[in-house]
């Protein structure tokens, strides 16, 4: 790939709510450990804080985070804070509700009346009077099921003043038309990347004609989810890579920045090299054949 600029610049803005945010962001889940929650070995404390003090020096804003992200003694929340707070002005932070986990690691799924505690705990750990954007995360158990009691719940959390702009996670499309009924969304954070299912697919269109931010989660990852990504990568995008220069998960960022302007990246890392490779494959543009090459492929090949 030829040298280009290493900035999250290179990629353009989009909007969440009144938040101009530029496009590829930071997840924070990886930055507790080697891997996520109480799995792996826990990260070095001034490594974590580092690389997000990088990050937004490499022009990241928005940083997707959650109460649940933490380890036996590490904690994403308290990182951002310790590594960010004062915080810039435009850095939007965005955090999900729903699921918890107690003191000892163990999940647990909140009911709508419990949502507000686990937005309080947010703020706690990040300091901060309200966070920018909240998305109801969607446990699997409920993927056809309705939404709308915990997410009228956040609703008049937002009505409050406690919350400022509203999000969804793990939805189908019935599920965020449901959300948006009752309230107004900003942002739609599904796993997504090469591979997708046809329905994921349209789901991500449909977000285009709306309006609305696609925030995909497992873009790298994959199949390997929170594991992360296998060992071995497809030939047809290890071949893209090669013609460019780059790693397999810089095009599979590529690939899915270019799927529209309103699509936002939030690949996550505790590794500083790895930040660095993140941010420049915003600047990384596939080829129309390339693109079409990659979006052929279907989960198994991907």
């Amino acid at each position: 790939m030829s040298p280009q600029p290493n900035t999250t610049a290179a990629t353009g803005t989009w909007r969440l709510g009144d938040l101009n945010v530029n496009r590829v962001g930071f997840g924070a889940m990886r930055l507790t450990g080697t891997a996520p929650f109480d799995r792996g070995v826990p990260r070095d404390r001034e490594q974590s804080i580092g690389v997000l003090r990088r990050a937004v020096e490499l022009g990241v804003n928005h940083i997707d985070t959650a109460a649940f992200y933490f380890s036996a003694t590490r904690s994403a929340n308290e990182l951002v804070n310790r590594a960010l707070a004062p915080y810039p002005e435009d850095l939007v932070i965005a955090t999900k509700v729903w699921p918890g986990r107690d003191p000892s690691g163990a999940w647990w799924w909140a009911a709508p009346e419990q949502l507000r505690g686990q937005v309080e705990e947010n703020l706690r750990q990040l300091g901060r009077d309200h966070p920018d954007v909240v998305n109801l995360r969607v446990p699997p158990s409920r993927r056809t099921g309705s939404i709308s009691e915990h997410f009228a719940a956040l609703a008049e959390l937002r009505d409050a003043g406690l919350i400022r702009h509203l999000g969804v996670s793990n939805v189908t499309a019935r599920q965020l038309a449901e959300a948006r009924a009752i309230a107004p969304v900003v942002c739609v954070q599904n796993p997504y990347g090469i591979g997708a299912a046809s329905e994921d697919r349209a789901l991500l269109r449909l977000c285009g004609e709306l309006g609305l931010a696609f925030v995909p989660f497992f873009t790298i990852a994959g199949a390997g989810r929170e594991a992360g990504p296998a060992a071995g990568d497809s030939e047809e995008v290890c071949a893209v890579a090669r013609a460019h220069g780059a790693s397999p998960a810089q095009v599979r960022l590529a690939w899915t920045l270019q799927q529209g302007p309103h699509v936002l990246a939030i690949p996550g890392t505790g590794d500083p090299g790895h930040l660095a490779q993140n941010v420049a494959a915003g600047a990384l543009r596939l080829s129309k054949e390339e693109l079409a090459r990659l979006t052929s492929l279907r989960p198994a090949a991907a």
